[in-house]
């Protein structure tokens, strides 16, 4: 089977990714951490909007791409800091994201629109831009808000809970609460959303 744009696309985002030096442990096995991230995007995007376009899917899959390079310690450990440095990396991921496409001979058209969407610029007004800003949600909750929600008080995880919720749309909301969670983390979902 000859392969696409995008699965060539998809294969050197991956292989980007497991260079990230930190590890996560997956049945005993201990893989990249940004690979594995890339993957349940990818995975969670197919399920949630099966229909996506191209440029969606190739922005979901490079969402976190060569993150660990930009460390969150390289900007002050503040507010302030912590905005700047999302600034930063989101350029930096779409900067990543087109070298690659260009490589594989996408179109600037294509090429723009993913760095267009990784950037999340437009959330709310554009379709594509909410659904990848769901699927990161979604993400998160089925596979690190548990971890979370052990390191960080109520009211921290209380607090970042809401600001995700209010990023999301109707739709994510509903795959949101068909997640399964500990009775912890779901008690503290009712009370953020309440």
């Amino acid at each position: 089977m000859p392969t696409t744009k995008i699965t060539e696309a998809f294969s050197l985002i991956d292989k980007s990714n497991a260079n990230d030096p930190n590890k996560e442990i997956i049945k005993g096995e201990s893989i990249a951490k940004e690979l594995v991230y890339g993957q349940r995007m990818s995975h969670t995007l197919d399920n949630f909007a099966p229909e996506a376009s191209e440029a969606l899917q190739l922005a979901s899959r490079a969402q976190h791409i060569c993150r660990w390079e930009i460390p969150r310690n390289s900007y002050p450990m503040d507010r302030v800091g912590y905005l700047k440095w999302r600034e930063e990396l989101k350029k930096f991921h779409a900067k990543k994201a087109s070298e690659i496409l260009e490589k594989v001979d996408y179109d600037q058209e294509t090429i723009d629109r993913v760095s267009f969407l990784i950037q999340k610029k437009k959330l709310k007004k554009d379709e594509d831009t909410q659904v990848l800003e769901d699927v990161i949600c979604l993400v998160f909750l089925e596979f690190y808000y548990s971890d979370f929600c052990e390191k960080h008080v109520s009211e921290k995880v209380i607090d970042i809970l809401q600001k995700t919720w209010r990023k999301m749309s109707d739709k994510g909301h509903q795959a949101a609460l068909n997640i399964s969670y500990s009775e912890k983390g779901l008690d503290l979902i009712k009370q953020a959303i309440a």
